[in-house]
């Protein structure tokens, strides 16, 4: 491997990050020798569902598990915790032929228990880095940044749809960036359901942010489709719009360089 690369998916909620994410892995099973780890870090879990993925079970649901086994003293005394919560992480994996997935869940609840996420964290960091693309579909919303469940990444990608909001929350998260301190060697924007007539005013608002802008998806009833029907978007065919604004993206944020 030449290089890895860590990829973070975020902005506001029904902006497409989870559509991105499928579609940037699809051009990576297509374009390349690469078998990259796709983090659903998203409590939804939409993930799956859009791949066509089967999942028997949650990182959330294995903290839980592990958390509800501390508090009842039902641990093996020969077994660090550690070692028992980072089997049961492996144990949520799913290796497809093409791709792994792993889906946080829910991972807090209520009462959160500082060690579990601690040990979730380090485990985290060392399977990405196996790995030589990571993808992480974030959760909506600026959490995440606040709880720097980023770290440091290779790229960040902030998705916008055409409305005030998408936009303020780009700003946000940029700013939230350099706040928490994260390590973010690029930052992009990324229009999905733009027409094109449109893409101008997202060109000129990326410059006013800040940002590089990666380019735009438009509107593509395929999607929609595949969406509505539960087709998977790995499926999608090659001339479909969003997947050839997809060729774009990819090489500008150096995919192609794989």
């Amino acid at each position: 491997m030449a290089r890895k690369l860590v990829i973070s998916i975020s902005g506001k909620g029904g902006t497409g990050k989870t559509t991105l994410t499928a579609l940037l892995l699809k051009w990576l099973i297509q374009n390349t020798e690469e078998i990259p780890l796709v983090v659903d870090a998203d409590p939804s879990t939409n993930l799956p569902d859009i791949l066509g993925v089967k999942l028997p079970r949650t990182v959330g649901q294995a903290s839980k598990e592990m958390k509800d086994r501390i508090e009842a003293r039902a641990l093996s005394p020969t077994l660090s915790k550690k070692d028992i919560l980072e089997a049961d992480v492996f144990q949520t994996l799913v290796e497809e032929e093409r791709f792994d997935l792993l889906a946080m869940g829910r991972t807090e609840g209520e009462g959160c228990y500082c060690f579990v996420n601690n040990v979730l964290t380090r485990i985290l960091d060392t399977l990405t880095g196996n790995y030589s693309v990571t993808l992480l579909d974030m959760e909506a919303g600026l959490e995440h940044l606040s709880r720097r469940t980023d770290r440091d990444l290779d790229a960040m990608i902030v998705v916008t749809d055409p409305s005030k909001m998408g936009f303020e929350t780009a700003r946000r998260i940029k700013e939230l960036t350099e706040e928490v301190h994260i390590d973010v060697k690029d930052i992009y924007l990324v229009g999905n359901r733009f027409p094109p007539e449109m893409e101008g005013l997202l060109k000129e608002t990326a410059e006013e942010l800040g940002l590089e802008l990666a380019g735009a998806i438009p509107v593509d009833l395929n999607v929609m489709t595949y969406n509505m029907t539960g087709k998977p978007l790995l499926d999608l065919p090659e001339d479909s719009p969003a997947y050839e604004a997809i060729e774009l993206i990819a090489a500008r944020i150096g995919l192609d360089k794989l």
